[in-house]
C-alpha cells in the first residue's frame, strides 16, 4: 500500500479533463509558489467529475477505471434500493445489476459480477492517492508559510486540504471500517492513517476508529482555523460553511452532540435557505449547484448509471428492458401524500411506473456548469437535520421539533407540528426516517444505518433486517419472478457483512498486514 500514499501527478481529472502539472514530477521542490499548489490541488485533491453518456444498459463497463464514476456501489446496499428488471439481457452486458449485485447482496467477495469474473474496486486506492497528494501539499504550504505572513490564498488552500484529508478518511471509515461506537472505538479497527508526506518503509495495519476519528477531528479543525470567515463565491471549492456541515456529521457520528449544536449554531448567518417545494414546478432538478441550500459538492452525479429507466431507446433495443436498480418500495412507502419530495425527489419509469431517484434531472446536459454530486455533497437540510438530532438525543425536544418544522414547512402541504412525537424515543426515530426521506441517495444511509446500529442510547433492535428481493427469469413468458431474498442482519448478528472489505490489491501490497472481517457465504431466503 505504500505506493497509494506517493504523490502522483499528471491525471486527467475533473469535467473538462484538461492536463494538470504536465511538467510536474513527484519532486516537491517544483512546487515553489501559491498557484504550483493550486494548481496540484486542483488537479490531484479534488474527486474528479465524469459525464455520462447512458444510450445502452451498459453503463458499468469502465467501472475498475480510476477516471470511472466513484463507488456506484455505495448506493445499493441499503434498504432504499431493490433490484428493477424488465425483459432479459445478455450476461456479457455490464448493467449496474450485473457489475454491483455483489454490492447489493452483501456477498462474501462483493466485486464480482454475475459471471463470476471479479473486478477491481477503485475506491480505496482512489481516496488513499489524494490522501497522499494532500499530505504532500500540506507539507509544502507549511514550508512556503514559515517564518513569513502567508497570503490569504495560501491560507484557504490549506485550509481545502485538511477540510479534504479529513473528508477523505471520515469516507475511509465508513466505507471499510467498523461502526464507531463509543464503549469499544480504542479495539474496533478502522482504517490505516497516514498523515507525513514521507514515503515510509513499513507495510500498514488497520488503525482504531479513535486514532481514525481524532484525525478526523483534528483535521477538521485545523481547516476551521484556516477558513474562519471564508466562503468562495461557488459551490465547487471549500469554505467555512462546508467545514462546519462536515464537522456536525462527524459530531453526530462520534455522540458529541453539544458539540454538533455548538459547531452550527450560527450557521443561518451564512446565507443558506431551504428550497420551497411548494413552489417546485415538475420536472426540473431540485438539487443543483446554484441552489440556495447547496453548500459544496465535487465529482459526479452517478445515479442515472445505478438507477435506470426501463425504456432507454427503441434502436438500441432497449425499450422495455432494464437491469439496474429502483427505488425500494420500502422507501417509497414512508412518504405521506401530503409529502412533496414524492414529485421532486423521484420520477416514474416510462413503462412501470417504478420509482426512480431523480433528485438531479439535468445530468445529461454536455458539460453542465450546476451539475451537483450525489456522494460527495453537502446540503443546508442536513445541517438542520443534524441539529435535530443531537438536540432529540439530548433530550431538549422541543428545539429539535423546532428544528424539524423549518424543514417540513418547505416539504410538505400545510405541515403541522400535531404530526411530531411526544415522546423523546419516538422523536429521535421520527427525525431518523425524516433523515431518510429528505437525503435518501445522497450516500447516506448506510453510513446512517451503521451508526443507528451500534448507538449507545437508541440502537436499532436486535431484528432489524434489510431484505433486497431476488427474480428468476422464464424465456417463454418474458416475465421475472420474485424467489426470495437476500438478507443482511444486525450488525450485532451480521457484522462484516456492514464493512465493505478492504480491496485484495491491498492486502497482497501489505503482505497481509492488513485484513478483512470474513464474510459469509450468503444464500437466497426463499419466500
Amino acid at each position: 500500500m505504500k505506493n497509494v500514499f506517493v504523490l502522483l501527478t499528471c491525471l486527467l481529472l475533473l469535467s473538462s479533463c484538461r492536463k494538470f502539472l504536465e511538467e510536474y514530477t513527484t519532486d516537491q521542490k517544483y512546487a515553489s509558489t501559491t498557484a504550483d499548489l493550486e494548481s496540484l490541488m486542483i488537479g490531484e485533491a479534488f474527486i474528479n467529475n465524469i459525464q455520462l453518456s447512458i444510450y445502452s444498459q451498459s453503463t458499468l463497463s469502465d467501472i475498475s477505471s480510476e477516471l470511472s464514476v466513484f463507488a456506484p456501489w455505495l448506493h445499493v446496499m441499503d434498504d432504499d434500493s431493490e433490484a428493477f428488471v424488465a425483459d432479459v439481457v445478455e450476461t456479457s452486458q455490464a448493467t449496474p445489476l450485473y457489475k454491483l449485485s455483489g454490492f447489493h447482496n452483501w456477498g462474501q467477495v462483493p466485486a464480482v459480477d454475475i459471471l463470476n469474473a471479479t473486478w477491481e474496486e477503485t475506491a480505496w486506492r482512489r481516496l488513499y492517492k489524494r490522501i497522499g497528494a494532500l499530505n504532500a501539499i500540506l507539507f509544502q504550504a507549511a514550508k512556503m508559510a514559515d517564518g513569513s505572513a502567508q497570503n490569504l490564498q495560501l491560507k484557504h488552500l490549506r485550509g481545502e486540504a485538511y477540510f479534504l484529508r479529513g473528508y477523505y478518511y471520515f469516507m475511509l471509515q465508513n466505507i471499510y471500517g467498523a461502526p464507531y461506537r463509543k464503549s469499544t472505538a480504542t479495539t474496533d479497527q478502522g482504517v490505516p492513517v497516514k498523515v507525513s508526506e514521507k514515503i515510509d518503509d513499513q507495510y500498514f495495519t488497520r488503525d482504531n476508529n479513535e486514532k481514525v476519528y481524532n484525525q478526523i477531528i483534528a483535521d477538521l479543525n485545523e481547516a476551521a482555523t484556516y477558513l474562519e470567515g471564508y466562503n468562495p463565491d461557488n459551490r465547487i471549492r471549500v469554505g467555512i460553511a462546508a467545514v462546519k456541515a462536515l464537522q456536525s456529521r462527524v459530531y453526530l457520528y462520534t455522540e458529541q452532540y453539544d458539540k454538533v449544536v455548538a459547531t452550527v449554531k450560527d450557521f443561518e448567518t451564512m446565507g443558506y435557505n431551504l428550497t420551497d417545494l411548494n413552489q417546485y414546478v415538475a420536472g426540473n432538478s431540485f438539487t443543483y449547484r446554484g441552489a440556495g441550500e447547496s453548500i459544496f459538492t465535487m465529482g459526479s452525479y452517478v445515479i442515472p448509471a445505478v438507477f435506470m429507466n426501463d425504456s432507454l431507446s427503441q434502436w438500441s433495443g432497449n425499450d422495455n428492458r432494464v437491469s439496474a436498480f429502483k427505488a425500494s418500495n420500502d422507501l417509497v412507502s414512508i412518504y405521506d401524500t401530503a409529502d412533496l419530495r414524492r414529485v421532486a425527489f423521484f420520477s416514474r419509469a416510462a413503462k412501470s411506473k417504478s420509482w426512480l431517484p431523480a433528485k438531479y434531472r439535468a445530468w445529461s446536459t454536455y458539460n453542465d456548469p450546476d451539475q451537483v454530486s450525489c456522494i460527495f455533497s453537502f446540503r443546508y437540510a442536513e445541517v438542520i437535520l443534524n441539529r435535530a438530532e443531537a438536540l432529540a438525543m439530548t433530550g431538549a425536544d422541543g428545539e429539535a421539533r423546532a428544528e424539524l418544522q423549518l424543514l417540513r414547512m418547505k416539504r410538505f402541504r400545510n405541515a403541522g407540528t400535531d404530526q411530531l412525537p411526544s415522546s423523546n424515543e419516538a422523536l429521535v426515530n421520527f427525525i431518523r426516517a425524516e433523515r431518510r426521506r429528505e437525503l435518501c441517495f445522497e450516500g447516506h444511509r448506510w453510513f446512517d444505518l451503521r451508526r443507528y446500529a451500534v448507538n449507545s442510547k437508541y440502537p436499532l433492535p436486535s431484528s432489524f433486517v434489510i431484505k433486497h428481493p431476488v427474480y428468476s427469469y422464464d424465456a417463454p413468458s418474458n416475465t421475472h419472478t420474485l424467489v426470495g431474498n437476500y438478507v443482511l442482519k444486525s450488525v450485532a448478528e451480521d457484522g462484516a457483512g456492514w464493512q465493505v472489505p478492504i480491496p485484495n490489491y491491498a492486502i497482497e501490497f501489505n503482505r497481509g498486514a492488513l485484513t478483512n472481517p470474513i464474510r459469509p457465504v450468503r444464500q437466497i431466503q426463499p419466500l
